[in-house]
C-alpha cells in the first residue's frame, strides 16, 4: 500500500487566511525627466533586483534630435523604460518605473503614469528648462511630485528655492538635493516623494469632506 503523501507545495495557497503581517502594499513611482539627466543611473542605484532597461545605442542621425549639451560623453539612451523594485521599510515596497527623456517619446508617458503614487523630477542645473515638460506633465494630471536635483561633478550648486523659483512650481512642492549613483541619496528620494504624496491625498480628502457639508 502506498504511502500518503501531499501533492501540495510548499507556501500558502490562494484560499488559505492572510496574515496582515505578510501583506505587502505595492506602490508605483514614475522617475522622469530631460535627455541625460539620470533616471536611468537612480532606478539601477535604489533597486534591490536588478534593473530592467531599454537602452539603444545613440546613433549620427539621433544626434540631429537629441540635444548632447553637457552630456556629449552620453552613448546610450532609454526607448522605452526602466523598471526596478525597491522595499522603502517592511510592509512597503515601491515600483520604479523611469520613463524616457526625448520628447519623441512622450506619447508613453500618459501609459506608464496610469496607476502612479507620485513621480520623481530629476533636475541637472545646467539644463535645467528640461524639466518642464515633466513638471507640466504632472502638474496638469494631479499626480504628486518631486524635484531632485542631480548633483554632477564641477557644476555650480543651486539651493532648492532658488531651483522652485527657476521652475517656477506651485507652493509645497518640495525640491531636493541628491547623487543618483548613491542608493542612500536615492532612497532618501522616494520618501520624500511618499511622504509629500501622502500630505496631498490627506489634503484632498479634507478639501471633499468640506465641500459636502
Amino acid at each position: 500500500m502506498d504511502s500518503a503523501h501531499s501533492d501540495r507545495p510548499s507556501g500558502r495557497w490562494p484560499s488559505d487566511p492572510v496574515d496582515p503581517a505578510d501583506t505587502v502594499l505595492a506602490l508605483k513611482i514614475l522617475v522622469a525627466g530631460g535627455f541625460g539627466v539620470g533616471k536611468t543611473t537612480l532606478v539601477g542605484a535604489v533597486s534591490e533586483i536588478r534593473p530592467l532597461r531599454t537602452e539603444e545605442r545613440l546613433t549620427e542621425a539621433g544626434r540631429e534630435v537629441d540635444d548632447l549639451d553637457g552630456v556629449e560623453r552620453k552613448t546610450t539612451t532609454t526607448v522605452a523604460m526602466d523598471f526596478g523594485r525597491i522595499t522603502i521599510r517592511e510592509g512597503l515596497a515601491v515600483y520604479l518605473f523611469g520613463t524616457p527623456g526625448q520628447d519623441r517619446f512622450w506619447f508613453l508617458w500618459d501609459e506608464l503614469a496610469q496607476g502612479a503614487l507620485g513621480a520623481v523630477v530629476l533636475a541637472d542645473t545646467r539644463r535645467l528648462t528640461d524639466c518642464f515638460p515633466a513638471v507640466d506633465f504632472f502638474e496638469h494630471r494631479g499626480i504628486p511630485f518631486v524635484v531632485a536635483v542631480n548633483r554632477f561633478a564641477g557644476t555650480r550648486e543651486f539651493g532648492p528655492e532658488e531651483v522652485s523659483r527657476a521652475l517656477d512650481l506651485e507652493a509645497g512642492t518640495p525640491v531636493v538635493l541628491c547623487d543618483a549613483r548613491r542608493r542612500a541619496s536615492g532612497k532618501e528620494v522616494l520618501i520624500n516623494l511618499v511622504e509629500h504624496a501622502g500630505r496631498m491625498h490627506t489634503a484632498r480628502l479634507l478639501a471633499e469632506a468640506s465641500s459636502v457639508r
